[in-house]
């Protein structure tokens, strides 16, 4: 059963990829980053408040400052506005906002990227719930923003630290799908009071066929590409199908429209992580793109900062949410949970991933890592809505309570990641029948990279007795060196032509699981 998943999990990888992607200078590392946005604007901020007020969008210009692993780099005339709706209620200013490079200065880009995000941790006493969440959609082949942090300064003022999230555009295209012609379509926000939870009200991005007049999905959606041209009737054509067949139709004919795996896989991961923020909860926070290359849908993850449950959607504990929760009418999850073929897809991919990475031993060393990473920035930001206490309790345990210090779901706990993913990854396995892994944890330990962090070369260690093969790729998949490995030998992979950044060595072999482990290049 794994060994299918395994297929189309690596045939989610772009495999055309080479050299540095647009926005490695940000994103390749984890690191935080430093912005400074100097505004000539003496009323800067009432200026940024009242664009956001008053729903236009509105940019205003800056000076930006930026400095990265590359280097300090100066700007002039970047745009900035506020962004955000439940995020908006962070107290006080550390609102978050995005920042548009060539705005006022047409074809002005950092590092081949045109727009920059920056959420501001609100209802995150942890700032981490969006990188690990995304960062773990990428490694398992789903398309997702990549994710890093930044301490900011308004005109050299301490305003706080954030996560800085790419933006969905052709640029994420490009580098994550390799085509960029087709529709790209965002769920629009719905946002106003109403709905299960307290976040709905609109009109949502359920999904529904509401017939055949564009204008009737307008309000949906936000057509994100080809703006010019404004024509929907691919996406009203797929509605179509979804809706108005069979379900033994839908089964048969869905793998000729749509990336079902990769739709698949990330509905699993909400569910896993109880990402309910998303197509499954709230009907918002997601895209969709219509690969011209395949003639396929694809699925594209969105705004994933209420992950680990902290958006309750009136589902109750999020520890031990269905493994088939999802809101009401959403067709296309109700379509492919519902058909026994699909629905026993979908669980070969929840047992896939939490072999490979929901769990405690995968889950747990990126929390302490992303916690060593970020501690002394989240110390020191002024602005932050919870307390440091409350950063050092929530990586592990619970916080209760309402407002800063607890205020989680529905009024119920701030959930703590760690417990959430001990919890999660028990209830979850409860109600299951997955194979058992042919590869132990003991066995995964003894796959050995070193040096790491490397400059020239590495050497691999398997010390199994098996051979196999191993392969050293880029985050994105692509492979880029394949050694065979002896049984409980080494080899050795020369790293000179390879720019700084994040790799991905990995071992497969037939009939276990892939055995993976991440190494930096200097």
């Amino acid at each position: 059963m794994i060994s299918r998943v395994l297929l189309s999990f690596l045939a989610l990888f772009p495999l055309g990829l080479v050299g540095q992607i647009d926005g490695d200078n940000i994103f390749s590392v984890d690191q935080v980053i430093a912005i400074d946005l100097a505004f000539p604007q003496a009323d800067f901020w009432s200026l940024l408040e009242a664009n956001y007020d008053a729903d236009e969008n509105e940019y205003i210009a800056s000076h930006l400052t930026l400095t990265d692993v590359s280097g300090t780099h100066v700007m002039d005339s970047v745009g900035v506005r506020l962004k955000g709706n439940s995020s908006y209620m962070h107290p006080g200013e550390k609102k978050s906002f995005k920042i548009d490079f060539n705005k006022f200065i047409s074809g002005q880009n950092y590092d081949g990227l045109k727009k920059l995000n920056f959420s501001n941790g609100f209802k995150d006493p942890t700032c981490m719930r969006e990188k690990l969440f995304f960062d773990v959609c990428r490694e398992v082949g789903v398309p997702a923003p990549r994710a890093s942090f930044a301490e900011v300064t308004f005109n050299g003022e301490p305003w706080g630290f954030y996560t800085v999230v790419e933006q969905i555009d052709d640029q994420f295209l490009d580098w994550n799908i390799l085509e960029d012609s087709g529709n790209l379509f965002k769920a629009g926000d719905n946002f106003g009071g109403g709905g299960p939870g307290g976040g709905g009200g609109g009109a949502e991005a359920d999904l529904v066929h509401y017939g055949n007049d564009q204008t009737a999905y307008e309000e949906r959606y936000e057509l994100k590409s080809n703006e010019d041209e404004n024509d929907w009737s691919d996406l009203i054509s797929f509605l179509d199908f979804v809706n108005n067949t069979t379900s033994d139709g839908f089964a048969a004919g869905i793998d000729f429209r749509m990336d079902v795996d990769g739709f698949l896989r990330s509905a699993a991961l909400d569910m896993l992580f109880s990402n309910l923020d998303t197509y499954t909860g709230s009907a918002r926070n997601y895209y969709i793109y219509h690969n011209m290359g395949t003639d396929m849908w694809q699925w594209i993850k969105w705004d994933g900062n209420e992950a680990f449950g902290s958006y309750a959607n009136g589902a109750g504990n999020m520890e031990t949410l269905a493994i088939d929760y999802r809101d009401s009418p959403r067709p296309l999850l109700e379509n492919m949970l519902g058909h026994p073929d699909l629905y026993a897809r979908y669980i070969e991919h929840v047992c896939d991933l939490m072999d490979h990475v929901f769990n405690e031993a995968h889950m747990h060393a990126q929390i302490d890592a992303t916690a060593e990473l970020i501690a002394q920035f989240v110390y020191a930001d002024g602005h932050k809505m919870y307390s440091n206490a409350d950063f050092d309790t929530n990586l592990s345990s619970d916080l209760v309570g309402g407002g800063p210090g607890g205020g989680g779901p529905g009024g119920g706990p701030t959930y703590g990641l760690k417990s959430f993913v001990t919890n999660r990854a028990l209830y979850v396995m409860a109600q299951l029948e997955c194979p058992t892994s042919n590869v132990t944890t003991h066995e995964a330990s003894r796959l050995t990279v070193y040096p790491n962090p490397a400059t020239d070369r590495i050497h691999v260690q398997l010390d199994f007795s098996l051979s196999a093969d191993v392969c050293l790729t880029n985050l994105v998949g692509q492979v880029l060196r394949t050694e065979h490995i002896a049984s409980a030998g080494v080899v050795q992979f020369e790293l000179g032509d390879l720019p700084a950044g994040t790799y991905v060595v990995e071992v497969m072999e037939a009939g276990l699981p892939a055995l993976r482990t991440q190494v930096v290049v200097h």
